[in-house]
C-alpha cells in the first residue's frame, strides 16, 4: 500500500521500520521540526526522523497542517491511508479525509481508557492490571475513533512507564503491520469504542512530579514508578549543601511506618502516610549514574531518621 507515515519519538520507530521491512511504499515521513536539544542547544531531529533518513524516505516537518498549501501537499502524495503514531500534532478533518481508506492511529491504551497525551504514565500511576495497543481510525475527536484491532499487556507490580513504553512499542509495531495487511484485503473492521469507561490521560505536568509522602505507599509506589524515567518523580533532602533534588525512577510498597517522608533505614525505607516505599533506584541532580537505594544514603551520608521533603 501506499502509505504517509506521521510521527515523531522513538515510539513510533519499531512500526515505521515493520511497514518499511513489509513493502508498503511510504510515499513520506511527516514527523515534528528539529528542536534545540543538549548543552550546545544545536537543533535535533526526531527519532522518526533521524530513522527515515536512514531509510532514505522523504522527511516533512510543516508547522501547521491547518494550511491550504499543506492539504495540497498532503493530497500530492496520493496516500492509501495515513499511519499515525504519536506524532504530536493534530490533524485537521480536511487530511483526515484525503487518503483513501482514512488515518490510522497507534494509541497506547486499552481505549475507551486513557485517551489523550499520557496514556502509558496514566496507566501505571493509576495501578492498572492491563494496558495495550490499539489500532483505531482517526476522527475529529481526541481518540474517540472506531478500533479495529488490539493487544494487551500485563503492567506487573514495579512496572515503570518507560519498561511498559518499550514493551509496547515492537507490540504496536506488529499489531499495525497486520493490520494494514488486512486493509489491503479489505479485511480490516472497526468497532466503535465504548460509551462508558472513558478516562483521559491529561499531560503530565512538572507539578505532578514532587512525591507526596503523605498518600498511601501503594499509591506512592505508583506515582514514582509512573513517571519513570522522564519527568522522574522527586523529593528534596539536605545532602550536605542545603536542599538538593533527587530523582526517583523505581519504589516498591514495603513495611513499615512513621511520619511521612522519613527514612527508617538502611535499605532506603521511607514512611508515607499510611505504610512504606522502598526506594530501588535514585539519581541526584547533576549526576549522571543511578545508584541503589543503599549506594545513594552511603553516598549521600544519610541515616535513619533523615526527612525527605
Amino acid at each position: 500500500m501506499r502509505i504517509v507515515f506521521m510521527g515523531t519519538p522513538d515510539f513510533a520507530v519499531p512500526t515505521l521500520d515493520r511497514l518499511h521491512a513489509d513493502g508498503h511504499t511510504i510515499a513520506a515521513v511527516y514527523t515534528r521540526a528539529p528542536a534545540k536539544a543538549g548543552r550546545g542547544m544545536a537543533l535535533k531531529p526526531s527519532p522518526v526522523h533521524a530513522r527515515a533518513e536512514v531509510l532514505g524516505l522523504p522527511v516533512l516537518t510543516p508547522a501547521t497542517l491547518k494550511s491550504e498549501a499543506a492539504a495540497e501537499d498532503f493530497a500530492g502524495h496520493g496516500a492509501d491511508v495515513a499511519v499515525v503514531v504519536a506524532y504530536g500534532m493534530l490533524l485537521p478533518q480536511r487530511i483526515l479525509d484525503l487518503p483513501r481508506h482514512g488515518c490510522l492511529n497507534l494509541h497506547g491504551s486499552l481505549l475507551p481508557r486513557w485517551r489523550g497525551a499520557a496514556p502509558i504514565q496514566r496507566a501505571v500511576m493509576a495501578g492498572d492490571a492491563m494496558s495495550g495497543v490499539g489500532v483505531m481510525r482517526m476522527e475529529a475527536g481526541l481518540d474517540t475513533g472506531p478500533v479495529a484491532m488490539e493487544e494487551r499487556i500485563a503492567i506487573t507490580e514495579g512496572m515503570t512507564a518507560g519498561e511498559l513504553h518499550d514493551a509496547l512499542m515492537p507490540l504496536g509495531a506488529d499489531l499495525m503491520g497486520r493490520a494494514i495487511r488486512a486493509l489491503d484485503r479489505e479485511g480490516l473492521t472497526f468497532v466503535p469504542q465504548a460509551e462508558e469507561g472513558v478516562v483521559y490521560a491529561h499531560k503530565i505536568t512538572n507539578e505532578e512530579a514532587r512525591i507526596d509522602w503523605s498518600r498511601q505507599a501503594t499509591e506512592v509506589a505508583r506515582h514514582i514508578n509512573g513517571l519513570s524515567p522522564f519527568p522522574g518523580a522527586y523529593f528534596e533532602a539536605d545532602l550536605g549543601k542545603g536542599p538538593e533534588r533527587v530523582k526517583v525512577l523505581r519504589a516498591l510498597p514495603a513495611d513499615g511506618s512513621g511520619a511521612p517522608g522519613t527514612l527508617l533505614d538502611a535499605a532506603c525505607t521511607v514512611a508515607c502516610g499510611t505504610g512504606a516505599v522502598r526506594l530501588i533506584e535514585l539519581r541526584r541532580a547533576g549526576k549522571g549514574g543511578v545508584a541503589s537505594g543503599e549506594e545513594f544514603l552511603r553516598g549521600a551520608r544519610l541515616a535513619a531518621g533523615a526527612s525527605f521533603a
